[in-house]
């Protein structure tokens, strides 16, 4: 691996050799999950089991690592609070996280998840919207389950309902970047630090106002936070075409005319291919075949795009790591390298080294 994502390799290698409560914020996560898990599966049931409900939890049931839920509840506990108080908050990211799933799937034409079919494969667009808006409105209901008083809930809900306006801001901005014709790094920065940045602070902020940080300093660590959803973006993309999402195929983004980072990043160093990727993006996803795919892979690749991209993880690592906002809780900023670093684990070594696969 080149020097540049030599701090990346250094965060997998502490993530590997550091036990204690920075990993986890100690034992008995697993079994917070569970009843995370079935907060939100009650939450979508509502007082019966009728058919929007039973939707959402089978939506919900199809898989995913919790990752969201699980650092809800570990920076709590790294942050001086206890995580079984925070099994509402935790439910509530998650619930939120899976509501922006059904509906990207939706508008990205994606029929498999998880290597399942996707909510509006199975039932159609129209349900698929009700899974989604369902999904959306429970957050606000899984806050009352945090424990604490009702002021602090009411902080939650606030920064629930502000965060939540800011990833739907962040997608329609991306869905924006192809017909706009803004395919440049900067406009792609701006979309995915409310599509996926914003997320990641949410979570972060809840915590904090959990463990008893004033709202000021919750949100500030919360947009430290904001850097790796926008790398966990950069990693998604590039696993999107040299990795396995569990979509059913690889270069998905690409059919379905996203733009990503990899698109940007080689649009950056070659201009004149500005036509070439305008008409593959543009093409219906059926006329895209695998050798359209094959070929994308291949000129990224040797144009430098995948290795600007995975520079660029680094990069943006780096900042997260030197954060001043972060400086005064080396817990939770070792709790976020090491969410990072297994985020970025998924990559598979062949994109890792930068070569093609």
């Amino acid at each position: 691996m080149s020097a540049p994502t030599n701090h990346i390799a250094d965060m997998r290698r502490q993530d590997r050799e550091s036990p204690g409560p920075a990993r986890g914020a100690g034992p008995g996560i697993d079994a917070l999950i569970s009843r995370v898990e079935a907060l939100a599966l009650r939450l979508c049931a509502g007082d019966r089991l009728e058919l929007l409900g039973g939707m959402a939890q089978e939506h919900l049931a199809s898989g995913g690592r919790r990752r969201r839920a699980r650092l809800a509840l570990a920076a709590t506990g790294v942050l001086g609070g206890d995580p079984r108080s925070a099994v509402g908050w935790a439910a509530a990211v998650e619930l939120l996280h899976n509501a922006t799933l059904v509906h990207d799937d939706i508008q990205d034409g994606d029929r498999v998840r998880r290597g399942r079919a996707t909510v509006w494969a199975r039932h159609g667009v129209a349900q698929a919207i009700n899974v989604g808006d369902l999904l959306l409105m429970l957050p606000f209901s899984a806050v009352a389950y945090v424990d604490g008083d009702d002021a602090l809930r009411w902080r939650l809900s606030e920064a629930l309902a502000r965060r939540a306006a800011e990833i739907v801001r962040g997608q329609a901005l991306d869905l924006d970047l192809l017909p706009s014709g803004r395919l440049d790094v900067d406009s792609f920065d701006r979309a995915i630090a409310g599509k996926t940045g914003a997320l990641l602070s949410l979570v972060i902020e809840g915590a904090a106002l959990i463990a008893e940080r004033p709202s000021a300093t919750a949100t500030a660590l919360g947009d430290a936070f904001s850097v790796l959803g926008m790398i966990y973006q950069l990693q998604d993309d590039v696993l999107d075409l040299y990795g396995d999402k569990g979509r059913g195929a690889r270069g998905c983004d690409l059919a379905e005319g996203k733009v990503s980072a990899l698109v940007v990043s080689h649009l950056a160093r070659c201009p004149a291919d500005r036509d070439w990727l305008l008409s593959l993006l543009r093409a219906p996803r059926s006329e895209t075949s695998t050798a359209d795919i094959s070929d994308a892979a291949m000129r990224f690749h040797r144009s430098g795009a995948l290795a600007d991209v995975l520079a660029r993880i680094d990069s943006l690592a780096r900042v997260f790591d030197s954060d001043p906002r972060l400086q005064d809780e080396p817990d939770l900023l070792a709790l976020g390298r090491r969410f990072l670093a297994r985020v970025l684990s998924n990559l598979p070594p062949s994109s890792r080294h930068g070569e093609s696969s």
